[in-house]
């Protein structure tokens, strides 16, 4: 049997002919991204390893939750993200003007496509996948060592095929498809998994 989408984005990235689930693999990734909340801490752990960032162009900071800021304390957050970026040039960075919903401007942007290894100190990460990637959201402290070393590991997950059957209704969107999904499996119905989607009814998305 064939290796799924989510197997053969993880095997390529770790240098594999082929991977299965369970399997403890460590990979190359295409892109590092955290936000307002996220990146202090996650540049905390990186200044401890004491190296500059494994590749500009591969980390993305989107300081989306608090921009403008409302707050003293929201503002001492963006500046130390934007410090960050100047002091080391980080390519993908979006403050002021230029800032929106990180998990919005990634797919615009280019910065995240088909077959790329992505992660993201954001639960809300694994949205790269309807680009057909991979991505997951990450700990502070493996987004830290990941801006210092490119690098990740995964556990490969277990696949769940879901089969999208029938005519898509006008009124109906893809945001609506996946909330019933969850109703059906649960919050945490598909933990250390995959959702792979199939039958006529994707085209319809």
């Amino acid at each position: 049997m064939g290796m799924t989408m989510s197997e053969k984005i993880l095997a390529k990235h770790a240098g594999l002919d082929s991977v299965k689930a369970g399997q403890l693999v460590t990979c190359e990734l295409d892109m590092v991204l955290a936000n307002d909340i996220t990146a202090p801490p996650s540049i905390a752990k990186f200044e401890e390893i004491g190296r500059p960032v494994f590749d500009n162009t591969k980390i993305a900071l989107v300081p989306d939750h608090f921009q403008p800021a409302k707050d003293i304390k929201s503002a001492e957050l963006a500046k130390i993200v934007r410090d960050f970026a100047r002091k080391y040039k980080i390519v993908n960075y979006f403050e002021q003007g230029r800032v929106g919903i990180e998990h919005v401007i990634l797919p615009e942007k280019g910065i995240v496509a088909p077959g790329m290894l992505t992660i993201g100190a954001d639960s809300h990460t694994c949205t790269y996948g309807a680009v057909n990637g991979f991505s997951t959201g990450v700990g502070s402290t493996d987004l830290g060592a990941a801006m210092a070393t490119g690098k990740a590991w995964f556990k490969v997950p277990e696949a769940i095929k879901v089969n999208l059957m029938g005519e898509k209704p006008a009124d109906i969107t893809g945001k609506d498809v996946i909330l019933t999904i969850i109703g059906m499996i649960g919050v945490d119905g598909a933990l250390y998994k995959s959702l792979e989607f199939a039958g006529p009814g994707v085209k319809a998305l």
